[in-house]
């Protein structure tokens, strides 16, 4: 369990959290680092529209990597289905192949 102490936006607090410290940190910088960025919108004015507008940027961020993870998933999926189907079809034709091959055996 750590805990991170946490001045920005002209605020200053401390939280805890089931993460190490290290964890903590790196979290914290990546949040001043966007932050950093949304600051130099001109037209965004007060500490609390900063953070709105860096929550929503993050929110942004997982939600596209949640979005990637899940076509991934699909694709994948699909990709196994085909994989199936393609096999049912293999041993389809090696049935046949078969088949053909004791019926000529037959014959001759």
């Amino acid at each position: 369990m750590g805990k991170l102490q946490i001045n920005l936006l002209g605020t200053s607090f401390t939280i805890q959290a089931n993460e190490d410290e290290e964890h903590l940190q790196k979290l914290l910088g990546y949040y001043e680092r966007i932050v950093q960025d949304v600051s130099q919108i001109e037209s965004i004015k007060t500490p609390l529209q900063t953070s709105i507008l860096a929550g929503i940027m993050l929110c942004d961020e997982v939600y596209k990597e949640k979005s990637n993870v899940v076509a991934m998933k699909k694709a994948g999926n699909a990709a196994a289905q085909d994989a199936a189907a393609n096999e049912e079809e293999s041993a389809e034709l090696e049935r046949r192949t078969i088949a053909m091959i004791n019926k000529i055996n037959k014959v001759l």
